[in-house]
């Protein structure tokens, strides 16, 4: 588990998660203001999580940027804890706070997470 933790330590600083786990799975939630179910991609390859979104920014035709200071794309690949396969996880977005349910059993070699939108 330090792994997986660690490796949430070194997503970008724009980037805030939340690591919890119970006996039968971990969560990860993750802060990414401007993401939608439809922007976000999960799947867990091997031992690795991969995460892929990408914000949508509306702002005026008339404005032109300045300075950003959030990224556009987020693009991380994580280690998993030993037992984590990514058979039966779930994931979902909510106002940009995406939510990946990860048990702790199974065995699929690659597996997508669906991400499902708020209603």
């Amino acid at each position: 588990m330090s792994g997986f933790r660690d490796a949430m330590r070194d997503l970008p600083d724009a980037v805030f998660a939340d690591v919890l786990e119970s006996e039968d799975a971990y969560v990860l939630v993750l802060d990414l203001p401007g993401t939608t179910a439809e922007t976000v991609d999960a799947r867990v390859e091997g031992s690795r999580l991969y995460i892929e979104a990408r914000r949508e920014k509306d702002f005026p035709a008339e404005f032109d940027y300045l300075e950003e200071e959030r990224s556009l794309f987020l693009d991380v690949e994580v280690p998993l804890p030993p037992g984590v396969t990514g058979a039966d996880a779930e994931g979902s977005v909510d106002r940009g706070v995406l939510e990946l349910r990860l048990p702790k059993a199974g065995a699929e070699p690659e597996t997508m997470i669906p991400i499902d939108g708020a209603d």
